[in-house]
């Protein structure tokens, strides 16, 4: 129960708790200012156009606001603490291939679970099929465009997998990143040149889509976690990186999906 009761120590007693939620809510509020002035300038200077439906903008804004809050939150007294003291319990352990097995895992399932990737799979599976569809003059086949998206979401999951294994194999051997940056997009600019076109700007978006809510806190607290248990090892230097590798394999990955597939 070691961890449950450091995660119950962090929560703010109730007075507290409201006054840490205004003050992450100002934040928030402060956090969200600027993308509000943008549309607010070119809705009603611009455009000179009333907004369409502004009860729903305004809802929509709120929970937005109230979204982002919470999130935060949840990300300071839950996973950060945890994907940490889970990193440095199997470092502790000495079981290097148990580390990277919860590496892999911890890949896989934050990134098939990823709101943004599911989103931009069944939009390229809709247009790929519709684009077969028109050519072969038969019916879309929802059945086709599910197994599309799938097989696109378990490529990109399977590669952020792997480039968590690297990556924790380069914090424990002190491995330098940069020779990983470098000779990874040397190949992404190779197979650019034989992937087929339809397949390359999803490949490229595939990078960034997996880099998201979900993946990012527990990646980062991965790293962190590992590289301050690890004697040798500065958190600063060789903790951060990881979000470089599950940004560029799914690229590499998505390219030779495209050329398979």
């Amino acid at each position: 129960m070691p961890n449950l009761a450091r995660l119950t120590d962090k929560l703010p007693a109730l007075p507290d708790a409201a006054q840490e939620f205004t003050r992450l809510l100002r934040n928030s509020m402060r956090d969200l200012a600027p993308i509000v002035g943008v549309v607010a300038f070119f809705q009603v200077v611009v455009l000179r156009q009333p907004f369409p439906d502004l009860t729903n903008v305004v809802f929509g804004l709120a929970a937005v606001l109230l979204g982002l809050t919470l999130f935060i939150r949840g990300l300071e007294i839950g996973l950060f603490p945890i994907g940490e003291s889970m990193a440095g319990a199997f470092a502790k352990k000495g079981s290097a291939w148990w580390l990277i097995a919860f590496a892999f895992a911890l890949g896989f399932g934050t990134t098939i679970a990823e709101p943004a990737l599911i989103a931009v799979a069944g939009e390229a599976a809709e247009i790929k099929i519709a684009a077969r569809s028109a050519a072969s003059g038969l019916p879309p086949d929802p059945s086709a465009e599910a197994a599309y998206a799938l097989g696109l979401r378990y490529t990109v999951a399977v590669s952020v997998g792997v480039s968590l294994i690297i990556g924790v194999l380069r914090i424990m051997l002190g491995w330098p990143i940069q020779w990983f940056i470098i000779v990874g997009y040397c190949l992404i600019v190779a197979l650019t040149q034989f992937a087929p076109r339809e397949i390359i700007g999803i490949a490229y978006d595939s990078g960034g889509v997996t880099t998201s809510t979900i993946t990012v806190p527990l990646v980062t607290a991965l790293g962190i976690g590992l590289s301050t248990v690890i004697k040798g090892r500065n958190p600063l230097i060789d903790g951060f990186g990881l979000i470089a590798f599950a940004s560029l394999t799914p690229i590499l990955f998505v390219l030779v999906y495209g050329m398979v597939v």
